[in-house]
């Protein structure tokens, strides 16, 4: 006799049911129609968002924020695996372009929303969250459409530099939020901790990934399995001691190339399981972010913070330029790239949920999410192609 199916199997067929549709979409999206296959995972998302599928999700907890801070912690590591802090020594315009963006970032957003009606107390942390860019869609994008070139390496550095400051700033500031304090010394603590803890972690991934691939190949799949098991080891144990998970597998990677400055294979290796797990946290954050209602004063203040953060990057870029070694351009094309949001900006959003007040903090932030994870996917797309950089079939240089 076939028993009738339990109402607790419904869930995994259901998100088995998304990620397969998810996976014919994006597959659609970049043969069909030569856009990046996470703009077809985000769509899919955010049905599944509409339809109620990510409400039970969030605040996002257990193994399902384990799941998303693994998968941004791989693409973070890898991230910081590419960027060479020697770089810095020869072009320091890099980051100085990269604090200028960030900074007037946050401040654009913090005066501007206030002006449009959000308090002062949720307004910082919308800040930090806009300050990020999202180094995990970008790198999607590029792989995607096979870029390379000065724009391309730049927008994933000022990204992955971005991401790294808001990182630091943001779970200092959860921790403020919860216990606030009329202390200076009450404000530095949390960032102080946050930094060590998170160099620490990142300081014995580092040891442990250098001496296995000393010991394995770095072709092999099976290394790309440990290096896989280690970061997500990090992921839980950073957390766990009041670090940042993803911000220690990007400590990481920026250590790792700098010990060892040839690129990593490793990823390769990965295949389908990267793969995969990048299809998930795409998916899981358009369907966690749709859930979200556009109601009220909401729909006014996430265009705000849109305009505004765009504007302030493209400002802080443009400013950074001088001196740089780039054309005009190349810097509004590297700009362009800067607007995706994503998964990043979601686990940043993640601590303030269970704080008083963090209701309006959440309401604003994950509609701008989705809004950016979709249109910040075309923005990078169609400023690489613009840039001559992509080299997908649609990547037709337009610039002389």
């Amino acid at each position: 006799m076939i028993e009738p199916l339990a109402a607790s199997h419904l869930p995994a067929i259901q998100w088995s049911l998304v990620l397969a549709l998810a996976a014919l979409v994006g597959y659609a999206c970049q043969r069909q129609l030569g856009l990046p296959r996470v703009l077809g995972y985000a769509a899919v998302g955010s049905i599944a968002g509409f339809f109620g599928l990510g409400a039970a999700l969030w605040p996002l907890h257990g193994p399902v924020l384990l799941l998303l801070e693994l998968g941004i912690a791989v693409v973070l590591f890898e991230c910081g695996a590419r960027i060479n802090v020697r770089w810095f020594v020869h072009n320091p315009m890099v980051l100085v372009q990269s604090v200028l963006e960030a900074s007037l970032t946050y401040a654009a957003v913090f005066y501007g929303l206030q002006a449009v009606g959000v308090e002062a107390r949720s307004a910082g942390p919308l800040g930090l969250i806009a300050m990020a860019a999202s180094p995990v869609l970008l790198s999607r994008v590029i792989a995607d459409t096979r870029a390379a070139g000065a724009v391309t390496d730049r927008a994933l550095t000022l990204s992955t530099l971005s991401t790294l400051y808001a990182l630091v700033l943001s779970a200092a500031k959860a921790q403020i939020f919860a216990n606030p304090q009329e202390s200076l010394w009450h404000d530095i603590t949390p960032v102080l901790q946050v930094l060590l803890v998170s160099a620490v972690v990142a300081g014995v991934l580092f040891a442990l990934i250098h001496a296995v691939l000393r010991w394995m190949s770095p072709l092999s799949q099976n290394t790309a399995i440990v290096l896989l098991a280690l970061i997500a080891a990090t992921a839980a144990s950073a957390s766990g001691l009041g670090g940042s998970a993803p911000l220690a597998a990007l400590l990481a990677g920026m250590v790792l190339k700098f010990f060892r400055p040839q690129p990593l294979p490793w990823t390769q290796a990965l295949g389908s399981i990267s793969a995969l797990l990048g299809m998930v946290v795409f998916v899981l954050v358009a369907a966690v972010a749709a859930h979200a209602p556009w109601t009220g004063s909401i729909p006014l203040a996430v265009l705000a913070l849109v305009g505004l953060r765009l504007v302030a990057k493209t400002v802080g870029i443009g400013l950074g330029h001088w001196g740089s070694h780039t054309h005009w351009r190349q810097t509004l094309w590297t700009a362009c790239t800067m607007a995706p949001l994503s998964a990043v900006a979601l686990i940043m959003t993640v601590p303030f949920t269970t704080i008083s007040g963090g209701e309006t903090i959440a309401g604003i932030a994950l509609p701008t999410i989705l809004l950016m994870e979709l249109l910040g996917a075309m923005a990078a797309t169609w400023a690489l192609r613009r840039a001559g950089e992509a080299r997908d079939t649609l990547g037709v240089r337009h610039d002389a």
